[in-house]
């Protein structure tokens, strides 16, 4: 008799928080750095293209670690923090709280504390949000603008990276009020691929000055 097949288990789809600046600058930065690399490795004489060569290995990696790496995936289960050098999973059950001061920072029930770099903090932003809110509520003493936004709302004033760590905080209490099958324990993982290649290329720099 042929044993029933088990069901298959349930997907959740990620949510994907990046920043778009970081992604923009990290493209004009790796196009730069491989423009005067590549042209000081192939018309350099001497020790130039070595010097050039142990360069990129050295910048490229730091390049895409602090702007295309950077991202936040979250699901109704858990959320994934992928930061410059490690990245961290964690069972909505195992979050304590996301906040946004002057960086978006995640807490732990057991006390620890983790950035979130693609959900940067813009005071600027902040602040300009908040003045066109203010200004709108002087024009309209009601409350109600013309296109009836309610600029009472705090959530008018706020930045992106406010909107965004608000979102994520709506989903670990959803999470908690849920029930969801989270249990676990916080994993992290530290990003040997972005971090080897930039060591060997700081120490092949570093012997090249040396030995030259």
């Amino acid at each position: 008799m042929t044993s029933p097949t088990p069901p298959a288990e349930p997907t959740y789809a990620d949510r994907t928080f990046r920043s778009p600046a970081g992604l923009v600058g990290g493209v004009l930065l790796l196009l730069l750095v491989g423009w005067i690399g590549g042209d000081a490795v192939f018309r350099g004489g001497g020790r130039v293209p070595w010097l050039a060569l142990a360069g990129l290995v050295t910048s490229v990696p730091l390049i895409v670690a602090f702007t295309l790496r950077p991202a936040v995936f979250a699901n109704d289960r858990r959320i994934r923090i992928r930061n410059p050098f490690r990245t961290i999973t964690a069972p909505w059950t195992a979050v304590a709280d996301v906040r946004a001061g002057y960086s978006s920072e995640l807490f732990t029930q057991d006390g620890e504390k983790f950035q979130l770099w693609a959900v940067p903090v813009s005071l600027r932003q902040r602040k300009k949000a908040s003045r066109q809110q203010t200004r709108k509520a002087q024009d309209d003493p009601y409350g109600r603008t013309s296109v009836h936004a309610d600029v009472r709302n705090a959530n008018a004033r706020i930045g992106g990276a406010d909107h965004t760590v608000r979102d994520l905080r709506e989903m670990a209490e959803r999470a908690g009020d849920g029930g969801a099958d989270g249990a676990g324990a916080v994993v992290v993982r530290w990003a040997y691929e972005v971090i080897a290649p930039a060591v060997a290329g700081a120490v092949a720099l570093v012997v090249l000055f040396v030995v030259g």
